[in-house]
């Protein structure tokens, strides 16, 4: 954040101001916005091959994908004298790519242990003596409901916003993980049918998931 900061600070007075004071052929601007590039560059890729944690890798992403050739390379007083010096990106593809990858990966499976979790939790409240939740007047499991679909949705949008491409992706992979998971709750809910019949709140358990089914087609 502070080198971007500086350099498209530092770079708007060089455009403004001193870019006017020399002449054309010097390249000014160009060996300014050259110099800040490719020390912004080594920074990210000395980041980039280091240890990092998902959140960091999804900021370094999030620079190289929007931040930098976005909300600095577009600003209104860089733009054009930009477009001029074709900087490239902060990281080489190749290490981009891994990085995305590994940002992927990951998410996949954050997402994938989320929703076991949950099911999980909600095989657990069946056994308890326990009327389900109401959502509008109507039995619902608002864990399952609510929580696996927004768990979905928001891991797809964050991978989106870092590109459309990684959400696109994304959103294939948890396209697989979500027919494993119905398939896991309907086996569940099946054994929770035959199995306890005797259950205090067996006829609500039933309508709260019946229900559930809207939300999930």
């Amino acid at each position: 954040l502070h080198m971007g900061k500086t350099m498209k600070e530092d770079l708007t007075v060089v455009a403004k101001y001193i870019n006017k004071l020399y002449p054309p052929e010097f390249n000014v601007f160009s060996i300014y916005a050259e110099l800040y590039h490719n020390y912004f560059a080594s920074q990210a890729k000395k980041n980039a091959e280091s240890c990092l944690e998902d959140k960091d890798i999804y900021l370094l992403l999030s620079w190289v994908h929007n931040f930098y050739p976005k909300d600095m390379r577009k600003d209104h007083a860089l733009a054009v004298e930009l477009d001029k010096v074709k900087l490239g990106s902060l990281l080489p593809s190749s290490l981009s790519k891994e990085l995305e990858n590994k940002y992927l990966d990951s998410e996949e499976v954050t997402v994938k242990n989320a929703l076991s979790r949950c099911l999980d939790k909600e095989i657990q409240r069946w056994k308890e003596d326990k009327e389900p939740e109401k959502l509008n007047g109507h039995f619902q499991s608002e864990l399952l409901g609510i929580f696996v679909i927004q768990s979905i949705y928001s891991s797809q949008k964050r991978a989106e916003d870092i590109s459309k491409a990684m959400g696109e992706e994304l959103s294939r992979r948890l396209l697989k993980e979500l027919p494993a998971f119905l398939r896991s709750y309907r086996d569940a809910f099946e054994d929770f049918k035959e199995k306890s019949r005797k259950h205090r709140y067996y006829k609500p358990i039933l309508i709260a998931n019946i229900n559930n089914c809207w939300n999930f087609r």
